[in-house]
């Protein structure tokens, strides 16, 4: 369920109070249970996660990386700023690691939903922290124990097209593990953990939109086999090094 009419976000703004005034405009209820997916983009603008292109100064090597991926050379030293490592590098194309070790493009900086003609939003620092904080706001506003996703949207390798992931969990555990069960015919799963985070994400998403819906907050409701206690990180969402079947293959 989107909630509609959600206000532009602003530095400062406290995502919480938002989600529960809008939910009251709207005349819909948070229940025990439910799910809380949110837009990366307004948390990133209110905690003052922006940044201006006239305010970054690239550096030599960061101009012979921008040849390469004729990208802005000020955004490409933004986007190095902001990586632990460079994973990739060709035309168009800056693959790194973030700060918080995700692999992806840019690391998630872009210019949707920003606005300002050389304004780019970063990721929040630390999306777990931040959606901790929205969920113990909402529990305080609404004695409701909900889950809550931060999302952001990435491509995917060897996939056409984009789609949402969680990249920030608070309540919510993220995955659903079948593996050491048996299927209807009684074979063992040995493979299937289920990365049920981000197919809520990519669910909510369904309902958010991309472009001009001006809908970042979704309630996903009636999932009972999600289990709603605080566990493992959306880091653990991340492949380890060690398990990484592709980086040793291409």
């Amino acid at each position: 369920m989107a909630i509609d009419g959600f206000p532009l976000v602003e530095l400062g703004d406290d995502i919480g109070e938002l989600i529960v005034a809008s939910l009251t405009r709207n005349g819909m209820i948070l229940q025990d249970g439910d799910i809380v997916a949110i837009s990366q983009k307004i948390v990133s603008k209110a905690e003052g996660r922006l940044v201006n292109l006239e305010q970054v100064t690239p550096s030599k090597q960061t101009e012979e990386l921008a040849k390469v991926t004729q990208k802005d050379p000020r955004l490409v030293e933004l986007v190095l700023r902001e990586s632990k490592r460079v994973a990739g590098v060709a035309e168009h194309a800056l693959v790194v690691e973030t700060s918080t070790g995700t692999i992806c493009l840019n690391a998630g900086i872009d210019k949707s939903n920003v606005s300002g003609k050389d304004t780019y939003s970063l990721l929040p620092k630390d999306p777990d922290s931040s959606a901790q904080r929205i969920r113990s706001k909402l529990h305080e506003l609404t004695k409701k124990t909900v889950g809550v996703i931060i999302c952001d949207t990435y491509s995917r390798p060897f996939r056409n097209g984009i789609v949402e992931f969680a990249i920030g969990l608070a309540g919510v555990k993220p995955f659903k593990d079948y593996r050491g069960t048996r299927d209807l015919f009684g074979n063992e799963l040995r493979w299937k953990l289920v990365a049920v985070a981000d197919e809520i994400a990519a669910a909510a998403e369904l309902v958010m939109g991309q472009g001009t819906e001006a809908t970042p907050v979704a309630i996903v409701k009636g999932l009972t086999t999600i289990d709603l206690t605080n566990g493992p990180e959306s880091s653990d969402l991340i492949m380890p090094t060690s398990r990484d079947l592709y980086r040793g293959a291409i």
